[in-house]
């Protein structure tokens, strides 16, 4: 392993776990990333601000780790944007499909014991799975 980072990882794991949490105990809601955003489309009343906020403090954080470690943000990856654009609706319409995201089935899903959940996560990885092995062994690992 070339970039294994274990008390990084462990702290990130335990930073996620502990805002869905928080979110779930808190407020009632699930932190999935995409019916958060999806809300912002079809805003029922009083639910704005908070989605708002949510999708700020994520965008802000990301930009503070930026400034603060700019090493850690590094792109390594040889993808022309025109893959990196297919690879972001690809996982749209699986989002759509699933009805939602990795953080939503993944984190909070299986957390709570969904039967839905654990069958879209098992649907992710093997499409993650399959998708990394066409993409590095079978088209040499750019596209």
């Amino acid at each position: 392993m070339e970039h294994f980072t274990p008390i990084a990882s462990t702290l990130g794991g335990l930073l996620i776990g502990l805002a869905a949490s928080l979110m779930l105990l808190l407020h009632g809601r699930i932190a999935g990333i995409s019916g958060i955003l999806g809300g912002l489309l079809q805003p029922r009343s009083g639910e704005r601000s908070w989605r708002l906020l949510f999708l700020a403090g994520m965008a802000s954080g990301g930009a503070l780790f930026a400034v603060f470690w700019p090493a850690a943000m590094v792109d390594t990856l040889a993808r022309s944007p025109a893959t990196v654009v297919v690879a972001g609706l690809l996982v749209g319409v699986g989002t759509q499909l699933s009805r939602g995201c990795t953080s939503g089935h993944g984190i909070c899903g299986l957390t709570r014991m969904s039967p839905r959940s654990a069958a879209a996560v098992a649907s992710f990885m093997a499409t993650g799975f399959l998708t990394a092995y066409v993409t590095q062994q079978l088209l040499g690992g750019t596209l």
